[in-house]
């Protein structure tokens, strides 16, 4: 305030006129508030009641200490100081900075008319009026400015406080925290619960840029472990969300309640640890299914390809795909040798040769186990051993 002061101390108030003011400050800072409830409608309920009385009392002291600098005996910080909390307190009470400015326009507006009422008939010069009249806007402006630094740092402040707990319920998403706890955190953060959350795995320097062209209500992490990020973009449209991924490296897990958005994120972590090409792991279900469980899968394939274990290992190669295709066309065998590029006798041949090998092979179970085992992907981590013996585990 430190030009406002410098204008005070330019001004000349005698005792008679400072006594004029002082005696119309009580009338006038009612007439402030009157003023800013029918002109400003955010104040329209604001002003009623305690918190009336409480904002009355406040433009008097504002008023006083105004009054205060114009006699030359005020600094000024004080004013200032409570202008900031008040800029403060109306982002706490919602209140846009818009609606403080509006009142503060008017509260000047007022407050000057009130003032020069009883400045003039107390016989304040005529230049010293213009004076005085440059001191009181000067003042209301420097109030205004406090103010709109209290309310910005304020917005800020909560800003911070709400990224933290938006934060904090993606962790607890992605841990599978109980309902409770997910619930309490949701309405720490000011989230609306959707139906369902759809996770995606990004690069972490890509998170953030994604995040930006997605629903405002997406949930997002970009410290994950390996350099990763998350987000959980809540009831999705899964065609619309793949194309706006499409130039992005991303992996997308499926839409789960989201209650149970860990389960989106956990099938992603599995899809991109399968492999560095899958974006919807929709489109790959059945190499997930596979690689549920890499010991589990391991074990089935060598005991479900026991018999071929014995046979030379290219012999052993071509059984296990004539396997396959004859499993995957349901025995239609022209289009089994279609698909093996060769004569539909040689698939007759060597269907004979896996009935010896396989006696059950028109039970429903051995069917079963058969196609799981030669239908998948070999999942990394633990890969069964290749052997002179050992059919070929290679990916279908």
């Amino acid at each position: 305030m430190s030009h406002v002061i410098r204008r005070a101390s330019e001004l000349v108030l005698d005792e008679t006129t400072v006594t004029a003011l002082r005696a119309a400050l009580r009338t006038t800072a009612d007439e402030v508030v009157e003023a800013i409830i029918d002109e400003v409608p955010p104040y329209a309920n604001a002003l009623s009641g305690r918190m009336g009385d409480t904002i009355r009392r406040s433009v008097r002291t504002a008023l006083g200490h105004y009054l205060d600098l114009a006699s030359g005996h005020a600094t000024g910080g004080d004013a200032g100081a409570a202008a900031y909390e008040l800029g403060r307190g109306e982002v706490r009470d919602g209140r846009s900075m818009d609606a403080l400015l509006s009142a503060y326009r008017v509260g000047a507006r007022v407050a000057w008319r009130g003032l020069a009422a009883g400045a003039v008939p107390a016989g304040l010069p005529a230049a010293e009026v213009a004076k005085f009249a440059e001191l009181t806007f000067a003042y209301i402006d420097e109030l205004s400015a406090a103010s709109a630094a209290g309310h910005a740092d304020e917005l800020a402040s909560q800003g911070r406080a709400h990224e933290r707990h938006l934060e904090h319920l993606a962790r607890d998403l992605l841990a599978d925290a109980s309902p409770d706890v997910l619930l309490a955190s949701a309405q720490r953060a000011r989230w609306q619960p959707p139906v369902s959350l759809t996770a995606v795995l990004l690069p972490a320097a890509e998170t953030r840029p994604a995040y930006r062209a997605l629903d405002p209500g997406t949930l997002v992490l970009e410290d994950l472990p390996d350099a990763t990020g998350v987000l959980l973009v809540p009831d999705a449209d899964r065609s619309h969300l793949l194309r706006q991924l499409t130039d992005r490296t991303a992996v997308v897990g499926p839409a789960r309640p989201w209650t149970r958005a860990s389960a989106s994120y956990a099938r992603a972590v599995r899809a991109r640890s399968l492999s560095s090409d899958i974006r919807d792991t929709e489109d790959h279900l059945p190499e997930l299914v596979l690689s549920a469980d890499a010991d589990a899968f391991a074990d089935l394939r060598a005991r479900a390809l026991a018999p071929l274990r014995a046979l030379p290992v290219a012999t052993g190669r071509r059984l296990e795909e004539t396997l396959r295709a004859w499993l995957l066309h349901q025995g239609r065998r022209e289009e089994v040798a279609a698909a093996l590029f060769v004569h539909p006798q040689t698939v007759r041949y060597r269907m004979s040769q896996l009935r010896e090998l396989f006696p059950d092979l028109a039970s429903p179970h051995r069917v079963l186990e058969l196609t799981l085992a030669v239908g998948g992907v070999a999942p990394r981590g633990r890969r069964p051993g290749k052997d002179v013996n050992s059919p070929s585990n290679e990916a279908v």
